[in-house]
């Protein structure tokens, strides 16, 4: 899982131009609802991003709130993905 959380890390800095280190974003760092460049738009960004940084497909139905909840939610699901 640390290697994928460091990717996501950099995903989100990347994508959201976050001010943040990378070790500033721990597993319990929140997401949706807590940064503000995290809206809509974000989302979209973001999934374009993780899929296209991972080779990953998130199909509509798969992401919602409870996704972006925190940056282990986030890197749990990608190591999801990944291992299947």
């Amino acid at each position: 899982m640390t290697d994928t959380l460091n990717a996501v890390r950099g995903v989100l800095i990347e994508t959201l131009e976050l001010s943040q280190q990378p070790a500033d974003l721990t597993p319990e760092t929140a997401l949706f609802g807590a940064l503000p460049e995290l809206d809509s738009f974000g989302v979209v960004q973001l999934v374009a991003a993780i899929e296209e940084r991972f080779d990953i497909t998130i199909d509509d139905d798969e992401f919602g709130a409870e996704l972006f909840d925190t940056v282990g939610t986030l890197t749990a699901f990608v190591d999801e993905k990944l291992a299947a």
